[in-house]
Protein backbone atom coordinates (compact mmCIF):
# COMPACT_ATOMS: atom_id res chain seq x y z
CA UNK A 1 0.00 0.00 0.00
CA UNK A 2 2.82 2.41 0.81
CA UNK A 3 4.58 1.78 -2.50
CA UNK A 4 1.31 2.36 -4.35
CA UNK A 5 1.01 5.61 -2.41
CA UNK A 6 4.49 6.66 -3.53
CA UNK A 7 3.53 6.06 -7.17
CA UNK A 8 0.32 8.05 -6.75
CA UNK A 9 2.16 10.83 -4.93
CA UNK A 10 4.73 11.12 -7.71
CA UNK A 11 1.96 11.24 -10.33
CA UNK A 12 0.17 13.96 -8.35
CA UNK A 13 3.38 15.97 -8.03
CA UNK A 14 3.96 15.60 -11.78
CA UNK A 15 0.43 16.90 -12.48
CA UNK A 16 0.92 19.81 -10.08
CA UNK A 17 4.30 20.65 -11.62
CA UNK A 18 2.87 20.48 -15.13
CA UNK A 19 0.01 22.85 -14.31
CA UNK A 20 2.32 25.32 -12.57
CA UNK A 21 4.78 25.21 -15.49
CA UNK A 22 2.01 25.83 -18.02
CA UNK A 23 0.66 28.73 -15.97
CA UNK A 24 4.16 30.19 -15.65
CA UNK A 25 4.65 29.85 -19.41
CA UNK A 26 1.31 31.41 -20.35
CA UNK A 27 1.14 33.96 -17.52
CA UNK A 28 -0.98 34.45 -14.43
CA UNK A 29 -3.70 36.22 -16.39
CA UNK A 30 -4.03 33.50 -19.03
CA UNK A 31 -7.19 31.54 -19.73
CA UNK A 32 -5.59 28.40 -18.31
CA UNK A 33 -4.61 30.14 -15.08
CA UNK A 34 -8.13 31.50 -14.70
CA UNK A 35 -9.64 28.10 -15.44
CA UNK A 36 -7.49 26.23 -12.92
CA UNK A 37 -7.90 28.83 -10.23
CA UNK A 38 -6.44 27.64 -6.94
CA UNK A 39 -6.41 23.99 -8.16
CA UNK A 40 -7.90 22.70 -4.93
CA UNK A 41 -8.24 19.12 -6.18
CA UNK A 42 -4.60 18.96 -7.28
CA UNK A 43 -3.26 20.26 -3.99
CA UNK A 44 -5.62 18.10 -1.94
CA UNK A 45 -4.54 15.00 -3.87
CA UNK A 46 -0.86 15.63 -3.12
CA UNK A 47 -1.66 16.17 0.55
CA UNK A 48 -3.76 13.02 0.88
CA UNK A 49 -1.20 10.87 -0.92
CA UNK A 50 1.59 12.21 1.31
CA UNK A 51 -0.45 11.33 4.40
CA UNK A 52 -1.37 7.85 3.19
CA UNK A 53 2.21 6.62 2.71
CA UNK A 54 3.09 6.44 6.43
CA UNK A 55 -0.53 5.62 7.23
CA UNK A 56 -0.30 2.49 5.07
CA UNK A 57 2.12 0.97 7.58
CA UNK A 58 -0.14 1.62 10.57
CA UNK A 59 -3.64 1.29 9.13
CA UNK A 60 -3.65 -0.11 5.58
CA UNK A 61 -7.45 -0.12 5.25
CA UNK A 62 -7.61 3.61 6.01
CA UNK A 63 -4.91 4.33 3.43
CA UNK A 64 -6.91 2.32 0.91
CA UNK A 65 -10.05 4.29 1.77
CA UNK A 66 -8.19 7.57 1.20
CA UNK A 67 -6.95 6.33 -2.19
CA UNK A 68 -10.56 5.59 -3.13
CA UNK A 69 -11.60 9.04 -1.86
CA UNK A 70 -9.11 10.76 -4.17
CA UNK A 71 -10.23 8.61 -7.09
CA UNK A 72 -13.86 9.54 -6.49
CA UNK A 73 -12.84 13.18 -6.14
CA UNK A 74 -11.32 13.08 -9.63
CA UNK A 75 -14.25 11.13 -11.09
CA UNK A 76 -16.54 14.06 -10.31
CA UNK A 77 -16.46 16.14 -13.51
CA UNK A 78 -14.43 19.30 -13.23
CA UNK A 79 -15.88 21.90 -15.54
CA UNK A 80 -13.50 24.78 -14.75
CA UNK A 81 -11.71 24.74 -18.12
CA UNK A 82 -14.91 24.17 -20.08
CA UNK A 83 -16.68 27.06 -18.30
CA UNK A 84 -13.74 29.39 -18.86
CA UNK A 85 -13.50 28.56 -22.57
CA UNK A 86 -17.23 28.98 -23.14
CA UNK A 87 -17.46 32.38 -21.44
Amino acid sequence: MALYGVVLLLAAIAYFTLTRTLIFHHGQGSTLANALGRDFKGKLSVLIYAVTIPLAFATPWLAYALYVLVAVLWLIPDRRIEKTLNS
